[in-house]
């Protein structure tokens, strides 16, 4: 297992931190890899009963690594020498870069997101996968995607749209601003707010852990059978909508005028 992200089991509780702090946890080709094969392997894991997200460092996931938007204004897509969350796995509805949000969602028991710091883009999508999110109340979220010439592809629309108003989730994709956790709270996006957030979810996951693991698992499985309703048609026209802005040259424009600080100059 890659250091990147780290697990320990106890009581039934799988502690499951992204670990790559000098970065906030930003998503690179590794650390896509890394999260995925953590999901992955959780979901056979004995004795695992609750999942708890966390972030080590200042943030829980500011979004993608700088690195790979480079690599897009380079023309380079989403490849890099560490991996490609483009890639498509036979038998899932999901590429990897939705599958380290979507896999969450298929664990068969609940996941706590503790959220501080920066969730932004794809660590805002993360955040969304999990069924219960306690956030720092100066926790920064955005659906950054729009910020950089992209749409949200990592099965963003999809959570949004489960968890706030259609007229919400839209402006906070068209304009990409941030808000702070209390807004977040107050929109429905988080499900508490905690000066310790981590503390709060590993105590949340106690109190879940103690119950009866099948009743628990049968609940989420339930509310899942509505929830996932039309989830494999969104993230394919996710997927082909963002390979439509991947190298086109308003996404190129976005992504170098905000590293040049100026305004973007787009063509209609």
């Amino acid at each position: 297992m890659s250091d990147r992200v780290t697990v320990s089991i106890s009581d039934g509780i799988a502690d499951v931190r992204f670990n790559r702090p000098d970065k906030r946890n930003a998503l690179d080709g590794e650390q896509f890899a890394a999260i995925e094969a953590v999901g992955e392997e959780l979901k056979s894991a004995a004795g695992v009963r609750v999942v708890v997200l966390s972030g080590e460092g200042e943030s829980f996931c500011a979004g993608l690594d700088f690195a790979m938007f480079s690599g897009m204004a380079a023309g380079e897509g989403t490849r890099s020498s560490t991996g490609n969350p483009g890639e498509l796995t036979e038998g899932r509805i999901t590429h990897r870069g939705q599958q380290i949000c979507w896999v969450w969602q298929e664990l068969p028991v609940p996941v706590i997101a503790a959220v501080h710091g920066h969730a932004l883009g794809g660590g805002f999508q993360i955040a969304m996968g999990a069924d219960i999110r306690i956030a720092h109340p100066d926790t920064k979220w955005s659906v950054r995607e729009v910020h950089w010439g992209l749409v949200p592809d990592m099965t963003g629309t999809f959570m949004l749209s489960r968890l706030v108003r259609s007229d919400v989730a839209r402006e906070l994709t068209y304009t990409a601003r941030m808000i702070g956790g209390r807004e977040a709270f107050d929109l429905g996006l988080c499900t508490r707010l905690s000066q310790t957030p981590y503390d709060d979810a590993m105590a949340l996951a106690g109190d879940i852990a103690a119950r009866s693991p099948g009743a628990v698992q049968g609940s989420k499985a339930l509310f899942n059978k509505m929830f996932a309703e039309g989830a494999a048609e969104q993230f394919e026209m996710e997927r082909r909508l963002i390979g439509q802005q991947i190298g086109s040259p308003n996404q190129i424009e976005a992504i170098t005028s905000n590293m040049e600080r100026r305004p973007a100059v787009f063509t209609d």
